[in-house]
């Protein structure tokens, strides 16, 4: 990548400079479409000034205001990648949120994830697995595990019918499994 400001990400970080910058220099509120920031469309905006100073002084503007937006949390600017790991890190959860990642192009349909086991006990009879990236997932029936997981188990966790999971410890035959965390 040659800097912050290429591809998907200059963008975003427009979307949040827009909304501030063309209010305040063409006096008006903007309407901003629905599902689109306030401090993007003010960005946006100064595209319709004709006059190059006064295009490149609202550009100017909007982009402080993006900048001030992010730094302060007021916006999220995230490349395409970064919201496929969010997804990524999400499975198993059902979470209507995550949404606000799925613009633009459809997102890839995730149903399964692989992990490496950092910890595995059992609670309750019922094995617990927590993964290196902090999933935790917890076995749901009664399938007796032949060889117990420890750190270093490859995981794989995969969709089943009606909103479950089945989980494969090191290959063996797959249990059903939740996400707890």
């Amino acid at each position: 990548m040659t800097g912050f400001w290429t591809g998907a990400r200059l963008g975003l970080a427009l979307t949040a400079a827009s909304v501030l910058a063309p209010t305040a220099v063409l006096g008006q509120t903007p309407a901003s479409p629905p599902g689109r920031a306030a401090v993007l469309q003010s960005l946006l905006d100064c595209r319709s000034l004709s006059e190059d100073a006064a295009r490149l002084a609202c550009y100017d503007q909007a982009a402080g205001a993006m900048d001030q937006a992010e730094a302060k949390g007021d916006i999220v600017v995230v490349d395409r990648e970064q919201a496929r790991s969010v997804r990524r890190q999400a499975f198993g959860f059902s979470l209507p949120s995550l949404a606000v990642f799925e613009r633009g192009e459809a997102p890839e349909e995730i149903d399964n994830v692989t992990g490496i086991a950092k910890r595995a006990y059992q609670a309750g009879g019922k094995w617990v697995i927590e993964l290196e990236d902090g999933a935790v997932w917890q076995q749901t029936d009664t399938e007796n595990v032949v060889r117990q997981p420890r750190p270093g188990t490859k995981v794989e966790i995969r969709k089943a019918s009606m909103g479950s999971f089945f989980m494969n410890l090191d290959g063996q035959r797959a249990v059903r499994a939740r996400r707890v965390e």
